[in-house]
């Protein structure tokens, strides 16, 4: 019969095992996951690049670009716009962005300016709502597969934000999709818009205008932060599920590894008590022999 401390190992083992399926599952999922994101986040930038073009080509047209998106306020107060997953189990994936955005904020504050917080993923959401920070509006059940009418939501509620002049700027604190291996979390500033610099040896493609250059540009550039915003989205996206990959892979090493060890240990304890009954025996027999 085996020992108290040979049952405990074995019931680790099969604890560990059953760990390591579940993260072996999860491995599987995001890397199936990962090669659809980074095809939508390669498909996204044709139409981003295009819209910046006809923006650029407006401009050189028309002798200069006049919007109150493209006005550079006073900032006195700037909207902060986080982005992070739902769920957890992504390695350092929502604490890198989170503490970027929370540096900034802390910032922002002790220059005297007012923070007005946007979350998207629960995440974020949990974080700062322990923290005691107020947040104005929140989106869930977004990163793990954006669509574009998730992109178009937030962007039009930042956009309504700056124009009511509820802020004077908006900061965007997400993750930049490099490489399967590679996140980086960034800021960007999605408003004011910056407007696209004109490309030195690019000719401008001629436009005739109907209606005027201002209407139109009323019209494209909340495209343009919804086409922005949906990319960063795609973006964090792609990153999550790169992120959960990798710790999903590292987690199923750690376990296999781990599985070894408590086998070895098993193993040893079985030998020990193997030659421990194996004495007894031998030591019975031997006290009936003298008997």
């Amino acid at each position: 019969m085996a020992s108290a401390e040979l049952r405990q190992i074995r019931r680790r083992i099969r604890s560990v095992e059953s760990t390591m399926k579940i993260t072996r599952a999860m491995e599987l999922i995001a890397t199936a996951r990962i090669g659809k994101a980074q095809a939508r986040v390669a498909a996204s930038k044709p139409y981003t690049a295009k819209m910046t073009e006809v923006i650029r080509n407006i401009a050189a047209a028309s002798g200069g670009l006049t919007h109150p998106l493209f006005e550079v306020r006073d900032l006195a107060t700037v909207g902060v716009l986080v982005v992070t997953s739902d769920r957890g189990l992504a390695g350092a994936y929502n604490g890198s962005v989170i503490r970027l955005a929370e540096h900034h904020v802390v910032e922002h504050r002790e220059a005297g300016r007012a923070v007005r917080l946007y979350v998207v993923g629960k995440k974020a959401l949990t974080y700062f709502r322990y923290r005691r920070y107020q947040i104005e509006h929140s989106w869930l059940g977004v990163t793990d597969t954006p669509t574009y009418a998730d992109g178009r939501g937030i962007a039009n509620v930042l956009l309504d934000e700056y124009m009511e002049g509820r802020v004077d700027g908006v900061e965007v604190y997400t993750t930049r999709y490099v490489s399967a291996l590679t996140q980086v979390p960034e800021r960007y500033r999605l408003l004011p818009i910056t407007p696209p610099e004109a490309e030195e040896e690019a000719t401008p493609v001629g436009y005739t205008f109907e209606p005027s250059p201002e209407e139109i540009l009323d019209r494209l550039l909340p495209r343009y932060l919804e086409g922005s915003m949906f990319g960063m989205l795609l973006e964090a996206s792609a990153s999550e599920h790169a992120a959960r990959r990798r710790a999903m892979k590292a987690a199923t090493e750690n376990a296999e590894e781990l599985t070894r060890i408590l086998t070895r240990e098993a193993n040893q304890a079985r030998q020990a008590e193997i030659t421990t009954e194996i004495s007894e025996i031998v030591g019975g027999a031997e006290a009936l022999a003298r008997g």
